[in-house]
């Protein structure tokens, strides 16, 4: 082997080590902490055959958050490699080509100064930590060892960030590249040439810019409470690092992960395929049988996976390509899915439900019963409109087979399994037996178990890219509590969500008016804003001003979550619509017209939901999580 070979060995082995450094780590810490979560569990109810002490498998909490924090930030360098975070990219797809690599230059030097400021900064809390050591509640480790992630965790991504400046400058060249530099640093004059800045002002003022920019919204978020905190000095800026940490150091939080590693696991391992041949033999046989079926799957599937997109990915590649060989419009076909992927949001688990539960401090298992109403509501709303269109256009059902009770019930036990996963996380929760977190992690690891022992449809290369695909689309969220956690700290400071209630209270105290005006607000931010994104931004804006209309906040969540969920068939920014028109490379436009008569009566379910409240509010008084 000659020396040239040998350096052609060895560049390779290091450019997949340096693409791959992150994973190892993220397969290993979920799998982790689902397996701790699920001992947990357990443990209650085997706790003395283990012979452990009477303090039960505490320390099992403890250690799951630890790992699940290190988990995050080592999976967030990943999604700027992959440029895979929730952003808002409406003028940015707009740019003719040299402009779009000047505003990537900007957006990644923006969000470069972020990471390398919580970088530096948050070794004064490891200075601190050495000076005055602390340690852990339960384990009693040092407190310093757990919190090692925040600085090696924004260093990788400040590196992964330095990674892709260079190669997007080999692209654009000196001059396009020192331009998009310029750029930074006039954006970044105001703050340090004007001295106290209105700090309202200045936080919200760079936030929409930040946002128009094409910034991710974590980046967003952190970036403008750092920039407020530098000109106004509302808070010691080594806040960040500490809020980094300590803002999703939460058991609850930990159910969103697991959540959506269950929805992947199930889609992976074959239960959406099992549960959409149930469906064909309930629905098949009417006219638009197909999408039918596709709409009752997404229902049953909306069960299991929490996420408007993992529905529409796992149910659309199956049926949308057997509606457009039926005879179906392919762009009616795409809109179908798309609009019953929203219900992957309001039927339970629902993962915006979570997060809302989260930033509100309301029961998320009483969110979860409370949005399987509206949920079902639109899955029959759908279904009707699905049979109109389908009956008017002569589109008839699914496969030609012979429909039968014993085909049915052979359906139906095929995909018994797949469900049995409500039952699971429901009755998990309202059985007392399990927390949701606690029954998520045991719905992540059943769908795991089932995709490999029982269906046998995984490899040993679609579990670990499954595992990294969780990963990485929970981290992107967790990331993006985080950055929320800053940002709502200084909205606190100024007071700003009494301000705002003041502001909307002192236009109408019409309920009714009051009403219409935040769905209204909420369908239009929908509209280009991820629902995860405008629930951690809006909440502590906007539920202070429905509690003070009298709403319960339990209803409040229903709505928001119902408002969001069209908003992912609504353009510019329907991810469901993109997901859905991706699997066969239709354009939006043409969906998004398809999609009205489905849009219409999810808007109907919505008025519906908002002017009677008791649809939502009985699970009140509900005892449970």
């Amino acid at each position: 082997m000659t020396n040239r070979e040998i350096q052609k060995q060895i560049s390779t082995i290091l450019h997949g080590l340096d693409k791959n450094f992150e994973k190892p780590f993220i397969i290993l810490g979920l799998l982790a902490i689902i397996v701790i979560i699920v001992f947990q569990t357990f443990y209650r109810y085997i706790g003395i055959p283990l012979g452990a002490n009477s303090e039960g498998a505490v320390w099992s909490e403890e250690l799951a958050r630890f790992i699940f924090i290190w988990l995050t930030y080592l999976a967030l360098p990943i999604s700027i490699r992959t440029r895979s975070s929730i952003r808002v990219d409406i003028l940015h797809e707009r740019l003719p080509p040299r402009l779009k690599s000047v505003n990537w230059m900007v957006v990644e030097l923006l969000f470069l100064s972020l990471t390398a400021a919580v970088f530096i900064v948050s070794f004064r809390y490891l200075k601190y930590q050495l000076r005055f050591p602390q340690k852990t509640a339960v384990m009693r480790i040092p407190y310093l060892v757990p919190y090692m992630i925040v600085p090696i965790g924004f260093f990788l991504m400040s590196l992964r960030l330095v990674q892709n400046l260079i190669s997007e400058s080999r692209k654009t060249g000196v001059k396009l590249t020192l331009l998009g530099a310029l750029i930074v640093l006039l954006l970044s004059l105001p703050v340090f040439l004007i001295p106290s800045l209105n700090p309202s002002a200045m936080l919200f003022g760079s936030f929409i810019l930040f946002l128009a920019l094409g910034l991710p919204v974590m980046i967003c978020l952190g970036l403008s409470a750092v920039i407020t905190i530098v000109n106004s000095g509302t808070l010691p800026l080594q806040f960040v690092a500490q809020t980094s940490f300590a803002s999703i150091d939460s058991f609850p939080i930990m159910a969103i992960p697991f959540f959506i590693a269950a929805g992947i696991f199930m889609g992976g391992g074959g239960l959406s395929k099992r549960l959409l041949n149930l469906a064909d033999q309930l629905f098949g046989s009417l006219h638009g049988g197909l999408a039918l079926a596709a709409i009752g799957t997404s229902m049953f599937f909306a069960a299991i996976s929490g996420s408007g997109p993992a529905t529409v990915a796992a149910i659309g590649v199956l049926t949308i390509p057997a509606m457009i060989k039926g005879g179906y419009d392919k762009h009616f076909a795409c809109a179908v899915v798309a609009c019953a992927g929203a219900i992957g949001v309001m039927i339970p688990p629902s993962n915006p439900f979570v997060v809302y539960g989260i930033t509100a401090q309301v029961s998320i298992g009483k969110l979860f019963i409370a949005g399987a109403v509206p949920g079902i509501l639109t899955g029959i709303g759908l279904m009707a409109v699905t049979y109109i269109i389908s009956r008017r256009n002569g589109w008839r059902g699914g496969s030609s087979r012979k429909r039968t009770l014993k085909s049915v019930l052979q359906s139906l036990w095929d995909a018994k399994l797949a469900l049995l996963v409500p039952v699971i996380v429901l009755g998990g929760i309202y059985g007392g037996v399990m927390t949701p977190t606690e029954a998520a992690a045991a719905a992540a690891l059943y769908g795991l178990l089932i995709g490999v022992f029982v269906y046998k449809e995984f490899t040993l290369k679609s579990v670990l890219n499954s595992f990294v695909e969780s990963g990485l689309t929970s981290a992107v969220v967790i990331g993006l509590i985080a950055m929320a956690a800053v940002f709502g700290q200084i909205l606190t400071i100024e007071n700003i969500p009494e301000s705002a209630a003041q502001f909307i209270l002192g236009l109408t105290t019409n309920r009714f008016l009051l009403l219409l005006m935040v769905n209204i607000l909420l369908l239009f931010i929908g509209t280009f804003m991820e629902a995860l994104a405008a629930i951690v931004i809006l909440v502590p804006i906007l539920l202070p001003v429905m509690t003070e209309l009298g709403m319960n906040p339990m209803h409040f969540g229903v709505l928001m979550v119902v408002n969001l969920a069209i908003g992912f068939v609504t353009p510019p920014v329907g991810v469901n619509l993109f997901v859905a028109g991706s699997i066969t490379n239709q354009k939006i436009e043409k969906i998004s017209k398809s999609a009205l008569p489905f849009i219409a009566v999810m808007v109907l379910i919505l008025i519906v939901i908002t002017y009677f409240p008791g649809l939502t509010e009985w699970v009140n008084s509900m005892n449970g999580p």
